[in-house]
């Protein structure tokens, strides 16, 4: 058993954009055979390169790894000897008893490493270029959807989308978990539809409230699912004055990075979202 196999794993893994744990025992009381600085990469599926111990410890840290892979958090255990295989949270670490006769104490930090999440830009305006720029920056992947779109405008982004045909970005864009529609006044209901074909975990619409209302109430009467369409924040964008189309990029990027690490802002009042939009010419509805 290589003990450094890791190192080459976590490179592939990585550059293949696979999703991995990195376990790195922290202690070990004897008998056990992990040793305190050990490593391993673990997936979901069960694969494990690199050594943590023997195959007592093994379910525990499986599970683990699976729930922190879900929700992205790192998580520090302790596996003891027990006559039951008991869980217990122990508020800075989880214990789980282990019932294997080979004893001995392990404790083990579970880092779960992410694929790239991938934003979805709709439309071709100066707030969404701007997005295509700024996203990569803080780890994002970028797919541009718009009509007619060259892909030589948008040298940041990973794809690009030149129709925003509800079928063919559904077909294209499989998986999307974020979404901003910054139309800007051209195609914004097309935008839109698009945008929700894809079923995104966020969706935000650069817009003001009162176009926002306008354009909710023709997508529920061409059909579109309500409580999808009641889902959609718009205005998009954290409250920072801004006003050029970077700094409303950088408003709205700031809500999808909360989103992303599972701390969704508190959406800021009316008044202070309708003045996003009215302060800049490039937004407003």
């Amino acid at each position: 058993m290589n003990r450094h196999e890791w190192i080459t794993q976590a490179a592939r893994l990585h550059s293949e954009d696979q999703a991995f744990a990195l376990v790195t025992v922290l202690s070990a009381q004897a008998p056990t055979s992990g040793k305190a600085g050990d490593k391993a990469v673990v997936m979901a599926d069960g694969q494990i390169h690199g050594w943590i111990g023997g195959g007592c410890a093994q379910p525990a840290v499986l599970k683990t790894v699976r729930s922190a892979l879900l929700d992205g958090q790192p998580r520090k255990i302790r596996i003891s000897p027990s006559e039951e295989s008991a869980e217990r949270d122990l508020g800075e670490v989880l214990e789980f008893g282990m019932a294997c006769h080979s004893g001995g104490t392990l404790e083990l930090f579970i880092d779960p490493v992410l694929p790239s999440a991938t934003l979805a830009v709709v439309g071709d305006s100066p707030v969404a270029r701007a997005l295509v720029s700024l996203a990569p920056r803080v780890g994002l992947r970028v797919a541009v959807v718009a009509h007619a779109a060259q892909a030589g405008d948008f040298p940041d982004a990973d794809a690009v989308l030149s129709s925003d045909d509800v079928a063919a970005v559904s077909a294209q864009l499989s998986s999307t978990p974020f979404v901003v529609v910054a139309t800007q006044g051209r195609r914004d209901l097309q935008g839109l539809k698009a945008a929700l074909a894809l079923q995104p975990q966020g969706l935000w619409f650069v817009a003001s409230a009162k176009k926002a209302s306008v354009l909710r109430s023709s997508l529920v009467a061409s059909g579109e699912d309500a409580g999808a369409v009641a889902r959609i924040v718009a205005p998009a964008g954290e409250f920072i004055g801004a006003q050029t189309p970077e700094e409303i990029a950088l408003s709205v990027l700031s809500s999808v990075v909360a989103a992303r690490r599972g701390h969704p802002s508190e959406a800021a009042d009316a008044v202070s979202a309708v003045a996003i939009a009215a302060k800049s010419s490039c937004c407003g509805g």
